[in-house]
């Protein structure tokens, strides 16, 4: 059996490296990504020691883009840009063109072509998605109005930059790319380039067309043809081969890019019932390959430019975290919108990450930008990345002087209005419930228990993931919230509850959501659920009070139904 194997040897490197330095910028309240990108550098051709090979790392983070791109479409919500299209949507295109302006001028004046200057200001005027749903989410600003006026703003980044993505290729030579740099001297290449943009522009129209008639009927169908005999394993199957074979389809028929392919399948999948289903079982894979993506960036990138040009290097991070986050701050408050609002779309924004690197690497390859230009971008994300949450931590401690300059600025009968606006985060009220029980998790397992427990006369609290089953609930006057139980259990007042079911799944959250409730109330029964013995175990060791072995129970149960038929009865 042969032993030189360079993808696995690859993939083994990149996840491993990965969570090492990703565990330590967690631990030192950093993004994640961070940890990913400096793994990807360790690995690279610019630092000594073990050299991944960049070609297969390119194919993985192929995979990994069109994994992302099927995130975004799966989460992209037209009623949510809707509500807020009127500052999202002009907001996000002025703010882009600023920031491109800005990072344009910045390569003017290094020496570099207009083509180069686009593609950088591009991809400095783009925030990253994960980091910014990350950040809200930590502060419970998601269903805000500052949250989905961020969450609509970086909605309209994404489609702008899906279609630069789909547009770049076809007006490269005009930018001088290629080697097409007399591309555009001749009015007759640029009436070419104008006939290969609009072919482009049909192409994508024919491939978007197709998707929402067909593709809207024959995908949730598909998924739900394939829902229907229960297996998991199947159903994930499908999602997976629907988000590749899309984006594979999208660039071998019609010539568009994997992202926008990807991007459509994941979009087609969100009108779905089965979408928050189909999302769980490819989250998985998406983050693993996300992971390879975010390495893979790292290996191109050469540190000495932090010191060869540390005033490039600080210009682009100026330009990110303040020219960037100004733009927004202005374009906000020239909205009507409240400080605080304004200061949470800044610090949004103030990043860069997972559209920067894909347009960077885009245009690489189509000799718009040189690798300085690239590792330029890489140092920006790495710093803002860094930088970002003590733009969270400053916008937390400036909260109350904020509330106090806007109320000043109000005429007389409009301070409740202002509080209103700007006491916008999600409060966490500790429910005043004696005597409970606590539920966490609403899937098939906890739907059953709630519905079970529901007509009793025991009260009722729980604690899930998702806003909409939580809401549900609400509309049937059982309390709960909308988070993780291992960050929220306090809300469900465990000192004083009677008892707790936890049906979650993931053992880990399971066992902090656990290890809470048994400090807070050390005599109530706590009662979980796990897929084998050690699971158990584990539960047990954090306080839980009996655990329910799936397979135990299902083979009980079936015990119990063969010895009634077997009896007769």
């Amino acid at each position: 059996m042969p032993h030189h194997t360079p993808l696995i040897a690859t993939i083994v490197a990149g996840l491993a490296l990965a969570f090492l330095f990703g565990a330590l910028a967690h631990r030192l309240r950093v993004s994640p990504l961070v940890g990913y990108l400096v793994a990807g550098i360790a690995i690279g051709s610019h630092t000594p020691g073990f050299v991944a090979d960049q070609e297969l790392a390119n194919e993985l983070a192929e995979i990994g883009v069109i994994l992302l791109m099927f995130g975004v479409g799966l989460h992209f919500s037209i009623k949510e840009l809707w509500a807020v299209r009127m500052i999202a949507l002009p907001g996000a295109v002025v703010q882009i063109a600023v920031a491109t302006l800005l990072g344009a001028g910045l390569a003017h004046s290094l020496g570099w072509t207009a083509g180069a200057g686009l593609v950088f200001g591009l991809a400095l005027s783009v925030a990253s998605t994960v980091v910014l749903l990350r950040a809200l989410q930590e502060r419970r600003l998601v269903t805000t109005e500052r949250g989905q006026i961020a969450v609509g703003w970086l909605i309209v980044e994404d489609l702008v930059m899906v279609l630069t993505l789909v547009l770049l290729p076809a007006i490269a030579p005009l930018l001088g790319g290629n080697d097409g740099q007399t591309a555009g001297t001749s009015s007759a290449n640029i009436g070419q380039l104008l006939v290969t943009v609009l072919f482009t522009i049909g192409k994508v129209a024919a491939f978007v067309a197709i998707m929402m008639v067909v593709g809207r009927r024959v995908i949730p169908w598909i998924l739900h043809y394939t829902a229907h005999p229960g297996s998991r394993e199947l159903f994930r199957l499908a999602v997976l081969s629907i988000a590749l074979g899309v984006a594979f389809i999208a660039a071998n028929l019609f010539g568009v890019s994997f992202a926008l392919g990807a991007f459509f399948a994941g979009l087609i999948l969100s009108e779905s019932q089965l979408s928050q289903q189909a999302a769980n079982e490819s989250l998985p894979l998406r983050d693993a390959f996300a992971v390879l993506f975010f390495v893979s960036v790292g290996m191109l990138f050469d540190p000495k430019i932090l010191l060869t040009q540390p005033l490039a290097v600080a210009g682009t991070l100026l330009i990110i975290v303040i020219g960037k986050s100004l733009a927004a701050f202005a374009i906000v408050r020239a909205f009507g919108h409240p400080l605080g609002t304004a200061f949470t779309i800044s610090a949004s924004l103030a990043q860069i990450g997972e559209f920067s690197f894909i347009l960077a690497a885009l245009g690489m390859s189509l000799d718009l930008l040189a690798s300085e230009g690239r590792d330029l971008i890489l140092a920006g994300a790495l710093l803002s990345i860094i930088l970002n949450p003590l733009f969270f931590w400053g916008l937390d401690h400036l909260k109350p002087w904020l509330e106090k300059k806007d109320a000043h600025h109000q005429a007389p009968g409009e301070e409740a209005a202002v509080e209103e606006a700007e006491d916008d985060e999600e409060p966490v009220h500790v429910t005043t419930l004696e005597g409970h029980t606590i539920v966490v998790g609403i899937g098939r397992v906890g739907k059953r228990i709630i519905d079970t427990l529901a007509a009793g006369p025991v009260p009722l609290y729980v604690i899930d993931e998702s806003d909409e089953e939580i809401k549900r609930l609400n509309a049937r006057n059982i309390e709960g919230i909308s988070g993780s139980a291992a960050t929220l259990l306090y809300a469900a007042n465990p000192a004083k509850a009677a008892s707790m079911i936890v049906a979650i799944p993931s053992n880990f959250e399971a066992g902090e959501a656990i290890e809470q409730a048994r400090a807070a109330n050390p005599t109530m029964p706590i009662i979980g659920r796990a897929q084998n013995e050690p699971e158990a175990e584990y539960l047990m060791k954090y306080g839980a009070t009996d655990v329910v072995i799936t397979s135990d129970t299902l083979a009980e149960a079936m015990l119990i139904t063969y010895r009634k038929a077997a009896s007769g009865v």
